[in-house]
Formats: structure tokens, sequence, C-alpha cells
């Protein structure tokens, strides 16, 4: 995939997910903390994990990106998802950032170190589409997260959103 399986920063790695990560997909997406704002993609059993793995498998072998699996370099454990998808936004093609860490990756910069690579990869290699963030109005964590990664309030394109009004952050320029 052109060596876009895998992205490193100062203290993570950002694989692409194996079936070896469904196991992480369901432990992650079950925690009620890590799905707080957005309940839609919370999971229970493992056939569901299996399902979003084989959804994100399906964008890498189409668009040849996705999400990635973040992990520490010293260690095996998973510490969360972060990467980018195609969508429609207000009727506009954009590329969606999406990120979600276990709870006890919380607080300890993973998330904004991961966003910022994600955020520059994107920048560097899918020049068609524009980046967004679509986040809760309350969640104000990941709002920060996007603020860091050098996103800014698009309030024009704020709607509504799979589980209730998305604020949008974009990478593109303020209009």
């Amino acid at each position: 995939m052109d060596g876009h399986e895998e992205l490193t920063t100062r203290r993570l790695s950002l694989r692409r997910p194996t079936e070896d990560d469904i196991d992480a997909v369901l432990a992650i997406h079950r925690d009620p903390a890590a799905c707080h704002h957005n309940p839609s993609d919370a999971l229970t059993t493992h056939a569901e994990a299996s399902e979003r793995y084989v959804r994100w498998d399906a964008l890498w072998q189409d668009r040849g990106f996705g999400y990635w699996t973040v992990r520490p370099h010293d260690a095996a454990v998973v510490l969360g998802f972060c990467g980018v998808k195609p969508m429609d936004l207000a009727g506009r093609p954009v590329l969606n950032l999406f990120y979600r860490f276990a709870p006890a990756a919380w607080g300890r910069g993973y998330a904004t170190e991961a966003v910022g690579a994600v955020v520059e990869w994107s920048a560097a290699h899918v020049l068609d589409l524009p980046l967004i963030a679509r986040i809760r109005p309350d969640n104000l964590p990941s709002q920060r997260v996007a603020l860091r990664a050098g996103l800014h309030r698009a309030e024009h394109l704020d709607g509504p959103g799979y589980d209730g009004f998305d604020w949008i952050y974009t990478a593109g320029p303020r209009s």
C-alpha cells in the first residue's frame, strides 16, 4: 500500500489493523466511556467487532488508507485507533478524521500525537479531499486534540450527525 500501512511518531506506531486486532476493537468500542459521545459506535459482541474490522479492511483495500491501530513503540497493547475515511458532509466529499482511545490511555498525549501524524499524512497524501473532524459540542477533550493538531472550528458546517449535533473542525482554510 505504498508504505502507508505504518506511521511512526516519537512514541507511537500506527499500523494498518489486522484480524489480530479484533479483540482490541471490541474492548475499546464496548467501553461505555470510550463511546460516550458516539453511542452508535458502541459494540457488544465479537461478531460486531469482526464486522467493523472487515469494513476497515475494505477501506484499506479500496483506498489504500483508513484507520490505524495505535500502539506504543515498546509495547503490544493497543491504545486506540486513529485514521481517516471519505464521506459526505452537507453534500460535499470530505475526509473524516476519526480517533478513539481506551480510557486507560487518556491524558497522556497519545491522541494528540497520533492525530497529528494522521493530519500530516493526510495533507501529503490525500490532496483531493478536505480534512474534517466531527465532534460533539460537549466533548472538550476531543476538541482540544483537534485544535492541537491544527484544525479549527468551521461553524458554518456544523449540523446533525449520527448521535447528535456535530461541531465541525477542518484542516482547510478558514472560510
